[in-house]
């Protein structure tokens, strides 16, 4: 008979280095969640009408219909 050595050999190995970029990843989302939420639901989380109205312009606007009248007039040749 002959004599045989058997030979074992084990590998291993650590992980821990992702714990750090999932707790940042995590941040991250958290981050854009809350951007989001302010972003769509307003800074107080209802969202109100706008009214946006412009005095003074009276001024500005007589003879407009005129004008634009009067353009359509020399387009079409009236």
């Amino acid at each position: 008979m002959s004599d045989e050595t058997a030979t074992y050999t084990t590998a291993t190995s650590t992980s821990g280095g992702n714990s750090g970029l999932a707790f940042v990843v995590g941040a991250l989302v958290v981050v854009v969640a809350v951007l989001a939420w302010f972003m769509f639901a307003g800074a107080d989380g209802r969202r109100g009408d706008v009214n946006i109205s412009i005095e003074g312009a009276g001024a500005a606007i007589e003879g407009a219909a005129q004008a634009v009248e009067g353009a359509a007039d020399d387009v079409s040749g009236k």
